[in-house]
């Protein structure tokens, strides 16, 4: 009898490749690059990027009101992007990909001299931002303002490639 033939080891071969494939579809797997100067008018919106494990890349543009430079300081459970100071009216973004489990979030830290203080968000979040019913449409490419809307107000807004009203929110820490 070959051992090809043996059920128990077809069993166990099925058993190891979908594990591996398992694995390696649930890595979250993250790349930093500097965007020189993203067009705000190129945002999100729109149904593109819901795919499983879907690629997706996180843009963050700097608006704030008294033109400083705003230091950020993303992570998700797995990766820790660092401190990244993004001078005003410039772009930093980030990629990767949406875990099997579809639990990626991306939280971070906001800071900036004179009134600006520190403040989180959860720049990226499946339930907002890769969900079909969500309160945002899905995006491949989310592009975020910072203090575009008055940072008393609404100071981070998903811009919308379609040119429509973006989609503003409270800082997550208020």
């Amino acid at each position: 009898m070959a051992l090809s033939n043996d059920p128990h080891c077809i069993l166990m071969f099925m058993i190891s490749l979908f594990t591996l494939v398992l694995f390696a579809s649930a890595l979250d797997i993250v790349s930093i690059n500097d965007v020189a100067e993203a067009p705000t008018s190129a945002g999100s919106g729109g149904h593109d990027g819901f795919l499983p494990l879907a690629g997706k890349h996180v843009v963050i543009h700097n608006v704030v009101e008294n033109g400083e430079t705003v230091n950020v300081h993303c992570k998700s459970s797995e990766d820790d992007l660092g401190l990244i100071h993004i001078p005003w009216n410039h772009t930093w973004g980030f990629r990767f990909h949406v875990n099997f489990w579809k639990t990626t979030r991306f939280r971070c830290h906001f800071t900036w001299g004179y009134g600006g203080g520190s403040h989180y968000f959860d720049i990226f979040k499946v339930s907002r931002d890769d969900t079909p019913s969500g309160s945002t449409p899905v995006c491949k490419e989310c592009i975020w303002e910072v203090g575009s809307y008055s940072t008393s107000l609404k100071p981070m807004c998903r811009i919308n490639r379609d040119g429509s009203l973006p989609y503003c929110f409270d800082w997550d820490d208020k």
